[in-house]
């Protein structure tokens, strides 16, 4: 029996399927349940904050706000199973709550949020290409200087190195063409803002790049759609198996696919009671 060929893709879908198809199968086909991981939750809690900061007047991001906008997040996220799953004692919790706000604080020194002309939060926008549906969140998207759009990207993690540099640029160039069809307008430019590090790369994106995208995409969901008709999801081992919610079951490790999807809610349901 064949899988059911999606019908949408997303950056990070793209980016699943290319860094390993088996991978994949399990959390993008199967949706196979995941537990949160310190690292992506640090991500949304920060990102969460800015965004509420953001909702403020321009005037007002300054001084307390920006910690009352730090902390409702802190709130938020005290309830929110992304958080509570993670298993995190009071010292664990402490250390994470101030790590994250080491990231905002470094935020605030790379650029200054009252300066910033916002026209859009978490944006959602998607686009047809065909038969197929490419969808993206945008962090930020704003104004420049003389009204053009800016992408803007946080990211909670360092900066890549100089090899890595335009493969990490994939997804904001994914945000640039929805952009261009949904708005109507190519973004002048797109930034990743790597808030461990202090650094943003920036691009210009031109209709080249764009076009690139939807090249790359259309060739990456005909073959998630080959993978699925034929039942071919080949892991691809490399830096993230270690991190890999789903490697007990990876044939790469030993492991039985077929097994996944009885026992990985399973291994979920224990980890949710503990």
């Amino acid at each position: 029996m064949s899988f059911v060929v999606p019908t949408s893709l997303s950056p990070s879908r793209v980016d699943a399927f290319t860094s390993c198809p088996m991978a994949f199968r399990f959390a993008s086909i199967e949706k196979l349940p995941e537990p949160p991981s310190v690292a992506a939750t640090k991500g949304s809690m920060v990102h969460r904050a800015l965004e509420v900061l953001f909702t403020l007047q321009p005037h007002e991001r300054v001084g307390e706000a920006v910690d009352a906008s730090f902390q409702q997040a802190v709130r938020e996220y005290a309830v929110d199973p992304e958080f509570t799953l993670l298993g995190l004692d009071e010292a664990q919790r402490d250390a994470f709550v101030a790590d994250a706000w080491t990231l905002v604080e470094s935020y605030l020194r790379m650029e200054d949020p009252t300066s910033i002309r916002d026209v859009g939060l978490e944006l959602r926008l998607e686009a047809q290409v065909g038969d197929l549906t490419l969808r993206g969140i945008i962090d930020r998207l704003e104004l420049g200087p003389d009204g053009e759009l800016i992408v803007t990207d946080y990211k909670t993690g360092r900066a890549p190195g100089l090899k890595y540099e335009q493969s990490k640029l994939g997804g904001v160039h994914f945000y640039s063409f929805l952009c261009e069809s949904v708005l109507g307008r190519r973004p002048a430019a797109i930034r990743l803002m790597y808030l461990r590090s202090g650094e943003t790369i920036t691009a210009v994106p031109t209709e080249q790049s764009v076009r690139f995208i939807t090249t790359r995409t259309t060739a990456v969901w005909k073959a998630v759609e080959r993978a699925c008709t034929t039942e071919d999801f080949r892991p691809k081992q490399g830096p993230l198996c270690k991190v890999c919610s789903f490697q007990q079951w990876c044939p790469a490790f030993g492991g039985d696919p077929e097994l996944a999807k009885v026992e990985a809610p399973v291994a979920f349901g224990r980890l949710a009671a503990a």
